[in-house]
């Protein structure tokens, strides 16, 4: 409420201001105000031909607001000093409401100054949109930052759009505007009408804290519903730090959401459809975690939610936020776990959205050798700004605490850490040190990562980190960027290159196939091979593989089979466990009509059958990410292109011998050293007839001879399938 002690004024300019929508003090004008003469109340209706003011508690009449100047202008004696309500005629209706300005100061001083500090983790619950009651009212009370603006109203479906209606409070000097709006409530559309600095008047802005959104093509933001969801995975929140840790078999199973399976053209799946066909699918395949590609509300469906704006809700293309809420419950009671790509490295140029929010670069840099990403046509975040960091931070948290996500795979860590990343000579801006490291960025994602360690308990962070930038996996304390894992592109680069050759010419690529294994345990690494390697002519995963359609299955079998069993995490894009032939189109679904053919089906029940393995084999995954696990046999036999190595877990002896013959020749009779004497059991045939192979092998298994090779004083003298991959382990 106003203290005064005579009728405030209109000045000019505000009546002015009232007018055309850009009053930046509402308070000063509307509302009640306290005199000597008593209560006079003003407020500001345009359309509205009467308003009557009754008590808020007996509906007794207070008084009567008459129009002025300008026209919409209402204002009058009130009786008492009670809570009240307007009764407003329109041209064929009435309805009452309470007025907004007679409400007082919403957000506390505490809660501003930790935004601008860059430390309300919880910023989705106090700024944004959030139905709440104040003075026994249920309304909506929303804030926006936008600390350069003229003027910002609140404007939607409870004010017919109209940006003059509804102007908001300055809390100063946060930067902050703060409305409570009676009656608002969830479900209702809105978005924000700023008038910038220099007066003009911006497009009409999104919520950047929205938690539910409109589905695309429309832009709006919506008011979510508050009650909160009730969970029914407490049983795998309680455990889920075992299933992450880099001794744990993780196996990925990366999905684009709208193009898993499409109903009909043009079609998506709601989230709880998705919860009925993907959760148990992924579950039988027997992966351990879910990927979803970017699921936060973003205005163009072809940047695949690369290119998000709305990085507290998702997106309204597969229903309400609830409905995720379920998605995410199903795949916990199932068993298996989500990760989502989430994005802090860019965002995109909308007029709706982060842009210039307010008139100026807030979100962004203003020099554009900082701020613009010329590869993507998209701005870049400032990460020094500490507004904009505990705003990213926080988009993560509430992923992680409102939703249950279980991980979050960060997009682009490498354009983040370097300021020229794709830039030449002169575009770009050194750090204050000369050097062309990001040292913002590099303080956001290393204080990312430790709040999400101490308020995420069992949740995990993944860097998509290209270079070979040091301690990306290593904790904060030991000077690293605190991420629980990395992506290891240099071996999805060098061991696909290897698999492209046709086999004659394998043998001078050796090192493409071993390389990897020099680095291997420098990080805590993931083996991805994701969508980015199906897409832009790139072709299919099958569609790599050199030789006949023959050879084509048997080098793909042989290369998963690798792939499993090399140290390192396991992540496939969808489709290709099927071996799907067509690259990747987000505009269609996965080809499912393939597994009529039992080549498909046979490589789509090898890749299950090699989640069971390595999932329950603690040799393959107990050491993922240190050196004792792993041992070349033999590693340099570039004529034959076979390799083989041993696999070791826990301190009870168990092993497992992997062999790979990257030929279509068949071998008989290879000697390979072994450390234990007896009979050494064939776990795994990638050339297997379930797995449409030869069905060439060992007759399950092999015993050891006493003949010293390799450095042992056992030896196996194994028959090597074509183009396949065998695991063996010692009968103990």
């Amino acid at each position: 409420m106003n203290d005064a002690v005579v009728i405030p004024s209109i000045s000019r300019d505000q009546a002015r201001h009232i007018a055309n929508g850009s009053l930046n003090d509402p308070f000063a004008v509307l509302g009640p105000f306290e005199t000597e003469l008593g209560r006079y109340v003003r407020a500001f209706l345009p359309g509205a031909s009467g308003v009557e003011v009754i008590a808020r508690a007996d509906d007794r009449h207070l008084g009567t607001l008459l129009p002025t100047q300008p026209a919409g202008l209402f204002s009058g004696w009130v009786e008492g000093k009670e809570p009240y309500l307007f009764r407003i005629r329109w041209s064929d209706v009435v309805h009452e409401t309470e007025d907004p300005y007679s409400f007082d100061l919403l957000l506390s001083e505490t809660d501003l100054h930790l935004f601008n500090e860059g430390r309300l983790f919880e910023i989705a619950f106090t700024l944004g949109a959030n139905a709440i009651t104040v003075d026994r009212v249920r309304g909506t009370r929303f804030a926006v930052w936008a600390p350069n603006a003229r003027a910002v109203s609140v404007i939607g479906d409870f004010n017919t759009w109209d940006n003059r209606r509804h102007p908001m409070r300055l809390r100063y000097p946060s930067g902050v505007w703060e409305l409570f709006v009676p009656r608002a409530g969830p479900g209702m559309r809105y978005k924000f009408a700023i008038v910038g600095a220099d007066s003009s008047r911006l497009a009409d802005k999104a919520d950047p804290l929205a938690k539910a959104s409109e589905a695309p093509p429309a832009t709006g933001s919506i008011v979510a519903d508050p009650l909160p969801y009730v969970w029914h995975d407490d049983v795998w929140m309680r455990d889920r730090s075992a299933r992450h840790g880099d001794d744990a078999p993780i196996t990925i199973y990366e999905v684009h959401a709208a193009s898993w399976f499409r109903p009909g053209p043009d079609l998506t799946l709601s989230w709880d459809a998705l919860a009925e066909r993907l959760v148990p699918y992924v579950a039988e395949m027997g992966f351990s975690h879910l990927e979803l590609m970017p699921i936060a509300e973003h205005p163009f469906g072809g940047s695949w939610g690369y290119q998000p704006l709305g990085l507290f809700a998702p997106s309204g293309r597969f229903g309400p936020p609830d409905g995720f809420c379920r998605f995410v419950d199903a795949c916990h009671r199932a068993g298996v776990g989500v990760i989502i790509d989430w994005v802090p490295a860019h965002f995109p140029t909308d007029a709706h959205g982060l842009a210039r929010f307010d008139g100026t670069p807030l979100f962004e840099h203003a020099d554009p050798k900082e701020g613009f990403h010329q590869d993507w046509n998209t701005y870049i975040y400032n990460f020094g700004r500490r507004e904009v960091q505990g705003f990213l931070i926080a988009s993560g948290v509430h992923w992680l605490e409102h939703f249950h996500v279980d991980g979050l795979r960060v997009d682009a860590v490498a354009s983040m850490l370097y300021r020229d990343y794709s830039r030449k000579q002169g575009e770009w801006v050194p750090n204050i040190n000369g050097g062309r490291e990001n040292l913002e960025a590099i303080g956001f994602l290393r204080h990312f990562n430790q709040v999400v360690a101490e308020r995420c308990v069992g949740a995990i962070t993944i860097a998509e980190e290209s270079t070979a930038w040091p301690g990306v996996s290593r904790p904060v304390s030991d000077g690293g960027l605190g991420f629980s894992f990395k992506w290891n592109m240099g071996w999805m680069h060098d061991t696909l290159h290897y698999m492209e050759c046709d086999p004659v010419y394998r043998r001078y690529h050796n090192n493409e196939l071993t390389f990897g294994l020099i680095y291997a345990f420098s990080e805590n690494f993931v083996l991805p091979l994701s969508h980015d390697e199906v897409v832009y002519g790139k072709g299919s995963l099958i569609e790599k593989m050199p030789g006949d359609d023959w050879q084509r299955f048997a080098n793909l079998r042989a290369y998963f089979g690798f792939m499993w069993a090399h140290p390192g995490k396991k992540l496939i894009f969808m489709g290709g466990e099927i071996a799907q032939w067509r690259e990747w189109n987000h505009d269609s679904a996965i080809d499912w009509d393939l597994l009529d053919y039992p080549r498909h089906r046979g490589m789509q029940t090898l890749v299950r059958d090699l989640n069971a393995l390595y999932r329950h084999t603690n040799a393959l995954h107990k050491r993922d990410s240190v050196s004792t696990g792993f041992r070349w046999v033999v590693g340099d036999d570039t004529a034959n292109s076979v390799f083989a190595f041993l696999r070791s877990g826990n301190e009870d002896g168990r092993m497992v011998l992997v062999v790979c013959n990257m030929t279509p020749v068949p071998r008989g009779g290879y000697g390979i050293g072994v450390p234990r004497p007896g009979h050494w059991r064939e776990l795994l045939n990638t050339d297997a007839d379930a797995y449409g192979g030869s069905n060439l092998g060992n007759s399950g298994g092999v015993d050891s001879l006493p003949t010293q090779m390799h450095g042992e004083a056992q030896t196996l003298f194994l028959t090597l399938p074509p183009l396949a991959t065998l695991f063996l382990s010692p009968t103990l």
